[in-house]
């Protein structure tokens, strides 16, 4: 039986380039494209490592629908044939790593804007569909926290609630570099916004309001970046694995909504089978029932570890910290970040399902196993000898 969109029409099998494939978000989008669609995938990126079970031989289901191009798009010719040969183009690629806002800067701006360009231009050039990835980051502060603290107001959730069409980006001095990430974010949605206003891009662009689950990056060197600081459940997620008290930034006072990964990946299907639907439109992409304090959520992570590690959670587990201290001068933060969710609602009949305690017993088991998997392996490898 022929699947059919929202509408229902038949869905057609697309040709999707899906640069940053390799990665967190990009491994659980391919899985749900391979296992539930005949769609072909041309796989993007410079690493393969998470998507390498996808790309055995022995995978004969989709053996021929999914194929690897080692690719940075910083300076890389190929890119644009890629573009050329598929149907829609996903856009996953960014540092998004917090601790690289402020200290390198640079980096961050040309990554998420300067090496995204081409893309849009191929997309434009070539009247191909993009699907871009942006951030939650791009709103920035919310009208509430430049109210007194005890302000009434600072309840009321039209002061900080976050709206794709009416809320405004706002950022912090130019001199609080950690808005670099979040500036270069919201220019590359400006120009894609306007390539689809004055050159007919068909696009959609997707905030994601922390994006939660196995395969994220947490061990340094393992599973993630060897140097920086990842974000923070990754972050608490390393400190419960080496008995370490969780860090909180600030007294862990700002306030964030986390989704489950493949909640989150359903609702990307969603947008990629139903064109008319998300063509033109920014989504956020969330679960705003699923808010905690930063340090909430630290407290809750030591009681989901205890459980599933079989360990005994620490007599004190957090320690607070000053942002400088953790993250280095030129950091600043949003102080809530709660998604709006009716534009998605309505265009494409989307909600979150999975509880955050359900969420994190998932990611943590994970992580713990393939922890334990990774002490196991440099246990057992051979010591050099002279």
């Amino acid at each position: 039986m022929a699947r059919v969109d929202l509408d229902g029409k038949p869905v057609q099998t697309l040709t999707i380039c899906m640069i940053g494939a390799g990665g967190f978000i990009g491994s659980h989008l391919c899985e749900k494209l391979l296992e539930e669609t005949l769609h072909k995938i041309l796989a993007v990126d410079v690493y393969n490592d998470k998507i390498k079970h996808l790309l055995e031989s022995s995978n004969q289901l989709w053996a021929d629908r999914i194929q690897f191009h080692r690719i940075n798009i910083k300076h890389d010719s190929r890119l644009e044939g890629l573009i050329k040969m598929a149907d829609l183009t996903i856009n996953l690629a960014a540092i998004c790593t917090p601790a690289d806002y402020n200290t390198r800067p640079l980096d961050t701006i040309y990554s998420n804007f300067i090496d995204a360009l081409p893309v849009v231009k191929y997309c434009s050039e070539n009247n191909k569909r993009l699907i871009h990835f942006s951030t939650c980051e791009v709103y920035g502060k919310t009208i509430g926290s430049f109210l007194p603290k005890d302000h009434p107001l600072r309840q009321d959730p039209e002061f900080y609630v976050l709206n794709e069409e009416t809320s405004p980006c706002i950022f912090g001095s130019i001199e609080k570099q950690r808005w670099s990430y979040a500036c270069a974010k919201q220019l590359i949605e400006r120009l894609i916004y306007a390539e689809g206003a004055e050159n007919g891009l068909e696009f959609t662009i997707v905030r994601p309001f922390n994006w939660i689950g196995p395969r994220m990056d947490f061990i340094p060197g393992v599973d993630g970046p060897s140097e920086g600081v990842p974000r923070v459940l990754a972050c608490f997620s390393n400190n419960l694995l080496r008995g370490e008290p969780l860090k909180l930034v600030d007294g862990g006072l700002s306030q964030r909504t986390f989704v489950y990964i493949k909640d989150a990946i359903e609702a990307v299907h969603l947008m990629i089978e139903n064109p008319a639907r998300a063509n033109g439109h920014i989504f956020n992409v969330g679960n705003p029932n699923n808010e905690v304090t930063v340090k909430q959520l630290a407290e809750m992570m030591s009681e989901v570890y205890a459980k599933v590690s079989g360990e005994t959670a620490l007599e004190v587990p957090t320690v607070d910290v000053s942002s400088k201290e953790f993250y280095g001068e030129g950091y600043d933060d949003s102080d809530k970040r709660i998604p709006d969710m009716t534009i998605i609602n309505r265009q494409l009949g989307w909600n979150p399902k999975t509880s955050l305690w359900d969420l994190l017993e998932s990611t943590l088991t994970y992580q713990h196993r393939t922890y334990a998997e990774a002490v196991k392996k440099a246990i057992a490898k051979p010591v050099a000898t002279s």
